[in-house]
């Protein structure tokens, strides 16, 4: 009896033990890699810019730096119909799931089984055997003991995983504004550009019905007349170019919306759109918690580190408690009765030996991808920084080229007048007017062009920012418009 008691007691202090050891991860805890971010943002050449937390135009929503009401109407219909969106938002949902069905496994399973049989032996083995009937119902308990952390790590990893995958649907929330706003632009530049081109034709047309009249009348040479017809051309064929363009990126604008293709209603011209004087940055350590790669790429990661802890685990012994409970008996009504009660109690343990080699070499494979992991969010750090150092590069240098060209639109503008009225007096040749007209349009065409890149440059140093995802209100849902 004394025996008994000890080896009872040996068996709960072990019990003891074991419990006190479930969770001990085999790894340490994830931590974010120190990573050399600068502290200011470069520009190239220009002064260098320092600017306090907060003061980040990337903290403003999309609906507050895009004033114009039809290109907000355009992206409330983007976030609501797109379908790279619906993607994202689905794989949102299946991780998850896969996080719910992960972290389940660290609690026990209850299931409930029951049976039902009649049946004989054979008379040749077991003389006089009768029909037999059979009922039970059991409760079945398992519970595998997390000894080594690996149920926690995989619902550690579960739970980054589904954290990387909500960055990556703003990521791609992200995008689809960028890429509305910046599709809506172009289509604002075609149309102007159409309008010059326009002009430039009815200019022409008007000038060659002059010079064939004055060819008629042996005024000017034929050369006069083939050139207004060729420039005439010229301008025809830009009209019927920017239309293909046109119709074309409003059938790009309208799959980003989620449409089938077809026109696009327009809002505020060209250069009614808000040009920002100035274009505060924010701190560069902002970008790490601000933009959805870089924090996606930091949850993956995570994730692939906390499978470390997995792998690692299974080169260690696991074990697992079982009990049974519930009732056996020949007869439905006896079920009830104390004496078809049924139990048991089992404790498993498995331990790998001969493969000891394969499950570290599973470990070292594991240990990669989360190298890579590390390189790939290291990496994606530096194309963040080196994003906006472009954009604002490209903010600073635009916005020189517009004021440029706009300079030279008003001087080609002025010069294009004098020439027609210096060839109408006689003085020049048409030649002159040629060139004037020539210069005037590409001019024109240029200023226009450069607007809508000053605009799609602030665009892009707003996405390089990480801004324009997120809602008015505290669901960052994208499916809700503000």
């Amino acid at each position: 009896m004394r025996r008994l008691g000890f080896s009872l007691f040996r068996f709960r202090a072990g019990l003891v033990s074991i419990l006190l050891l479930t969770g001990c991860a085999l790894t340490p805890d994830y931590q974010r890699p120190e990573l050399d971010v600068p502290e200011t943002f470069s520009a190239g050449r220009a002064q260098p810019i320092n600017l306090t937390q907060g003061d980040s135009i990337a903290n403003l929503g999309w609906w507050e730096v895009f004033e114009d009401t039809q290109l907000q109407r355009l992206i409330r219909s983007a976030l609501l119909e797109n379908k790279d969106i619906d993607i994202a938002l689905s794989r949102v949902a299946q991780a998850n799931a896969q996080l719910t069905s992960t972290r389940a496994n660290q609690y026990p399973f209850f299931d409930i089984t029951g049976s039902v049989g009649r049946g004989r032996q054979t008379q040749l083995l077991a003389p006089g055997a009768g029909v037999e009937n059979s009922f039970s119902v059991m409760g079945n308990l398992s519970f595998d003991l997390d000894l080594w952390g690996e149920l926690s790590r995989s619902t550690e990893s579960a739970q980054a995983s589904l954290l990387a995958s909500e960055a990556v649907q703003r990521h791609v929330t992200l995008g689809i504004v960028a890429n509305v706003a910046s599709a809506y632009f172009l289509l604002l530049d075609l149309d102007e550009r159409v309008l010059i081109a326009q002009r430039t034709v009815d200019s022409r047309q008007s000038s060659l019905g002059i010079i064939q009249s004055r060819f008629e009348k042996g005024v000017v040479p034929e050369l006069d007349l083939n050139q207004a017809q060729i420039e005439l051309a010229v301008a025809e064929v830009a009209v019927a170019t920017f239309q293909r363009q046109m119709a074309q990126v409003e059938n790009a604008l309208a799959l980003l919306l989620g449409r089938n293709p077809g026109p696009i209603d327009r809002g505020l011209s060209l250069k009614e759109q808000q040009l920002l004087p100035d274009i505060p940055t924010g701190l560069p350590s902002e970008l790490l918690r601000r933009r959805p790669d870089v924090v996606a790429a930091e949850h993956t990661l995570h994730a692939e580190t906390a499978l470390i802890g997995v792998t690692e685990a299974l080169r260690y012994p696991s074990l697992s408690l079982t009990g049974r409970y519930g009732a056996v008996s020949s007869e439905l009504s006896d079920l009830n009765n104390s004496g078809a009660k049924s139990w048991s109690v089992a404790g498993n343990i498995f331990a790998p030996i001969f493969n000891w080699g394969q499950l570290k070499a599973q470990s070292d494979v594991q240990r990669a991808r989360a190298e890579q992991a590390l390189y790939a969010y290291e990496a994606t750090v530096q194309q963040a920084f080196r994003e906006v150092a472009d954009a604002l590069v490209a903010v600073r240098t635009y916005r020189q080229e517009y004021l440029a060209y706009r300079r030279q639109a008003a001087a080609a503008r002025n010069a294009e007048r004098l020439s027609q009225a210096r060839y109408d007096a006689g003085v020049v040749d048409y030649l002159e007017v040629q060139d004037a007209s020539r210069s005037l349009f590409a001019a024109e065409l240029n200023e226009s062009q450069s607007y809508q890149q000053v605009m799609t440059s602030l665009l892009e140093l707003y996405q390089a920012l990480g801004g324009g995802w997120m809602p008015e209100s505290a669901d960052t849902s994208p499916r809700q418009s503000p």
